[in-house]
């Protein structure tokens, strides 16, 4: 179906993006239960289709509004239920979940208006936060599984994460607040999705 037929959410990225959800609820569980192997795996799984969904949205020219919309939330719900999970599983400082809520919960306050309205883009700062954050819950799975002596490791490794969670947080809302009302006329979307 051409893209001009097809409605903005029917694309094979935004068929990811929802598969991204429904891992959640296995990758949570298997995290609270205690982290395995199955856990680590879905967990790969699970923060991979980040990358494939944009990846196939660039590749099978199927970027869609609906897509930047529901990307970045899956993203944010996503990494907070794992953090909530490995908080209770013990792995996790409560104080670490504590920050990344806050800031996503200021950035969604603060300057969602601004992203829906194509007004501000994502930045390679919060790129980057989001693979630290993503590769550092990854590794604290994996070394809880089998390598319990790097647990110390990961747990600063996202402490880095929550660092640059912070700033990129900060710098997307000052970014939203100082963007101009109406976004100029052929700006990009929000995100490249």
């Amino acid at each position: 179906m051409s893209r001009s037929r097809r409605p903005d959410w029917a694309t094979l990225p935004n068929l990811v993006t929802l598969a991204r959800f429904v891992l959640l609820v296995p990758v949570c569980l298997l995290l609270l239960d205690g982290p395995d192997f199955l856990a680590v795996v879905l967990l790969l799984v699970w923060a991979s289709t980040d990358w494939v969904d944009g990846m196939l949205a660039r590749a099978l020219d199927q970027s869609s509004r609906t897509g930047a919309i529901i990307d970045p939330i899956a993203d944010r719900i996503g990494l907070a239920a794992i953090v909530l999970s490995l908080a209770v599983a013990g792995l996790l400082p409560w104080v670490a979940l504590v920050l990344i809520v806050v800031v996503d919960v200021a950035m969604v306050v603060l300057a969602t208006g601004a992203a829906l309205g194509g007004r501000i883009a994502v930045s390679w700062l919060g790129k980057i936060r989001t693979f630290v954050l993503m590769a550092s819950v990854f590794l604290l799975v994996a070394a809880a599984a089998w390598w319990p002596g790097l647990i110390p490791a990961a747990q600063a490794l996202i402490w880095c994460g929550v660092v640059l969670h912070m700033v990129s947080g900060i710098d997307y809302i000052v970014r939203a607040r100082r963007a101009p009302a109406a976004a100029p006329v052929g700006e990009a979307p929000p995100s490249r999705r």
